[in-house]
């Protein structure tokens, strides 16, 4: 879309469960209020909405934990979220929340339309059920011992001490967390949204015509979802907490909190436009509106392939773009709230903002590391020492460093106004630099509309550098040492220092504007030191050399900046490592054995060579593969072993497609008491390792070798 009339704008919404790090921040917040502002700066007609997630299990598990109500939970961190990001400086212009009745309502009238029009499918299905609570189960509501790390307390959709993604059908003794007590299997009915019937328009709508604007990561995870098969994707669920189904008969189902939250992108935009007076169909019918998703990678399949699916059944413009960032480690280790391996955001603005040792410095500090290592194509690292060095010298000792130089040099030699700017006298690095600001305007333009945010930021530094460069080599102050009988600078030395300080002082003007997008409280200072009007900052002024007036005078320097201390940073290290180990503590005294000793699974402890040696290992060719039906993680293998071939049911329908692992060796642990998922009888297991990026890979050999030979 070339010149689209109007922006939306999203960021996932952030599920009001508890507090969320600053991993979240830079994967889906950040990019996107750096864009809204750079929008913002061009006039152009943006409306960034956002809110949070209030439905689904994860509400529920956290009411039970915190023992209270949904309500009271929702009540309780849509607030904590929605300060967090104001403190932070996320500009959205509303933030809603998918319990608001407005959100109910275009929920229902959604799914109405679609269920109306025939577009979605009624199954009947057998799903987990607890017969003591009277209640189906949702995957959260199943607890097991994980079959990878004997955790005996792994959800039923993921372990959160080792991190695999599971399915119900593949804990070891579940139970229960409402009663304890195992679950059965129980006929219910649910509403289907039939993804398959949508492969062609999605692999040409993403493969196609989105194939050189959008992400490689995004483009990747979407082909691999297509080649493996997309499947129906249950939209209601047997729940107590939600959005009621509005069909008669259907008493006790919600919408599925996956269907009902992207539906608040729609709802926050009606409720923007109720309070601003706007039209908000405008937004989600008019194709000359441009939807720009911000999400993380784990949101990528919702955002590119289903979420589509529903917008386009039910008449409204697709996403033009789904830029999605990786993850953010920290400290070498994943970033995780529930194991006290994160920095949380409301903890950063009591330690950092609202402490007195920094406030709004502080909020751009933040923004900036985050910026500059945001895991736009892989997983980046946050470190506390990355985070000092990069303040201390990058934004301290460049960008700061050359504002408050050009300040007080003018204040020191020009008698604190804008000096003049004499043409005869222009040399070689005048031009140069006068040119390096205009061609930084274009880059930095075109790269934040490529969504490449880091290397954007990285052309406004450099352009800080260069003019540090230029300074140190004109030395103004050295040419001032040049008198006349008077002790004043000859009037050739004060000619030569007022285009060097007249170029400076143009140059931080567009400093200023550039750097807005990325860091709003350090342009806001700039301009008040400039004694300029915020319209200063509208991107049609950058690039310009003449946004100061000659004669015009300017405020005293203030530090745009301050330095992190060693001592803080040790702080933070060492905090984080307390609550870790405080959290882990706690994780392993709650931590009960299961009813029944779990012999399958290697514990995670010291062990003798002759418990090692009862684990038979061997190595067998996946001969066949497919996927298990109504389970998006299960594929069915057939092992050939040598001396027979095996069916194993493997949960790694998520990280390989069927057709792509045939004829891969693999180690198979072959001595494991065979276990039914979904009806199929598992005679083993496949060894898989999980690289850096959360994928899984196989453990073969480096050579092929005879299947069945052993592994020792």
């Amino acid at each position: 879309m070339t010149d689209p009339k109007r922006y939306l704008i999203t960021s996932a919404l952030p599920y009001a469960n508890g507090p969320k790090h600053i991993g979240h921040l830079a994967g889906a917040y950040l990019p996107a209020d750096t864009y809204v502002r750079y929008l913002r700066a061009q006039q152009k007609d943006v409306v960034y909405v956002c809110g949070s997630d209030e439905h689904g299990a994860a509400i529920t598990i956290q009411a039970m934990k915190e023992k209270t109500t949904p309500r009271e939970i929702v009540d309780k961190y849509h607030e904590m979220l929605k300060n967090n990001m104001a403190d932070l400086g996320i500009s959205f212009d509303i933030y809603h929340r998918t319990s608001a009745p407005i959100h109910h309502e275009t929920a229902q009238e959604f799914f109405t339309v679609l269920n109306d029009k025939g577009d979605l499918q009624i199954k009947e299905t057998e799903q987990y059920f607890d017969e003591e609570a009277n209640t189906f189960l949702a995957d959260r509501y199943i607890v097991g011992t994980c079959p990878v790390c004997a955790n005996p307390n792994a959800y039923g959709d993921q372990c959160e001490r080792c991190g695999t993604s599971l399915s119900p059908e593949q804990l070891i003794n579940p139970h229960s967390t409402l009663s304890g007590k195992p679950p059965i299997k129980k006929s219910t009915t649910h509403w289907y949204l039939p993804l398959d019937k949508h492969e062609d328009f999605l692999r040409k709508w993403i493969l196609e015509d989105h194939k050189a604007d959008w992400k490689p990561n995004v483009l990747g995870q979407c082909k691999s979802w297509l080649d493996m098969g997309l499947q129906p994707r249950a939209v209601t669920r047997d729940l107590d907490w939600g959005i009621a189904v509005p069909v008669e008969g259907a008493e006790g189902k919600v919408l599925y909190v996956w269907f009902d939250a992207p539906i608040g992108y729609i709802s926050a935009t009606k409720q923007w436009a109720l309070d601003n007076g706007k039209d908000w169909k405008s937004y989600w019918y008019d194709k000359n509106t441009k939807l720009v998703h911000f999400i993380g990678k784990d949101n990528i399949v919702f955002h590119s392939i289903i979420f589509p699916v529903m917008l386009k059944l039910h008449g409204n413009i697709l996403p033009d773009n789904v830029p999605s960032n990786e993850f953010m480690n920290l400290e070498g280790d994943k970033m995780s709230t529930s194991r006290g391996w994160s920095i949380e955001m409301d903890d950063y603005i009591n330690d950092f903002v609202k402490a007195e040792n920094g406030g709004d410095q502080m909020v751009d500090a933040l923004r900036y590391y985050l910026t500059a290592i945001a895991p736009e194509t892989k997983d980046s690292e946050f470190t506390w020492k990355g985070f000092q060095e990069a303040v201390n010298g990058e934004l301290v000792a460049v960008f700061g460093n050359f504002v408050n130089r050009a300040f007080v040099l003018m204040h020191k030699l020009c008698g604190g106004k804008v000096p003049p700017f004499h043409n005869d006298i222009v040399d070689e690095k005048d031009r140069q630099l006068l040119s390096d600001i205009g061609s930084a305007k274009e880059n930095v333009q075109q790269l934040i509309e490529s969504y490449k945010f880091r290397d954007a930021l990285y052309e406004v530094i450099d352009l800080a550098r260069k003019g540090n460069r230029y300074m140190q080599e004109k030395e103004p102050w050295i040419v001032a040492k040049r008198v006349d009988e008077t002790g004043q600078p000859t009037a050739e030395a004060q000619q030569v220092i007022d285009n060097c300080l007249h170029i400076c002082l143009q140059l931080t003007a567009n400093l200023a504007i550039f750097i807005n997008p990325f860091l709003p409280f350090a342009a806001k200072k700039m301009t008040y030191m400039m004694k300029v009007v915020d319209k200063m900052l509208d991107w049609e002024n950058g690039g310009k050399t003449k946004l100061l007036s000659v004669g015009y005078s300017l405020r005293a320097p203030e530090l745009l900046f301050r330095k992190i201390e060693d001592a803080e940073v040790l702080a933070q290290v060492e905090k984080l490592k307390i609550k870790s180990k405080k959290i882990k503590e706690m994780t392993t005294a709650n931590e009960q054995p299961t009813s029944e000793p779990v012999k399958e699974v290697a514990i995670k402890e010291i062990i003798q060579f002759d418990d090692f040696a009862k684990v038979d290992l061997k190595v067998g060719t996946i001969v066949s593969a497919e996927k298990v039906e109504k389970a998006d993680k299960l594929l069915k293998l057939e092992v050939d072993l040598g001396f027979e071939t095996r069916t194993i049911v493997s949960g790694i329908a998520l990280h390989f497609s069927p057709e792509a692992i045939v004829g891969k060796q693999v180690t198979v642990v072959t001595n494991l008491a065979p276990r039914k998922m979904r009806g199929i009888e598992s005679n083993g297991m496949i060894l898989m390792a999980e690289d850096a990026d959360g994928k899984l890979q196989f453990v073969n050999p480096d050579v092929v070798v005879v299947n069945g030979s052993g592994v020792s």
